[in-house]
């Protein structure tokens, strides 16, 4: 299931705020500024940052 374009114009990162990149394969969203990336499962974005891998 594919995370919805206009929920990821909304989201941000927990941690500091900013912007967030969209990566289809593995689906995930990353914050460059924290560069953490957190992971979309069945079309869910789990933002807590104890789940969020590091880059």
């Amino acid at each position: 299931m594919k995370l919805d374009d206009e929920l990821k114009a909304q989201l941000v990162c927990p941690r500091c705020r900013g912007a967030l990149d969209y990566t289809p394969e593995p689906e995930s969203l990353t914050c460059a500024a924290c560069k953490l990336r957190y992971p979309v499962e069945d079309g869910i974005p789990v933002m807590l940052i104890d789940e969020a891998a590091p880059l």
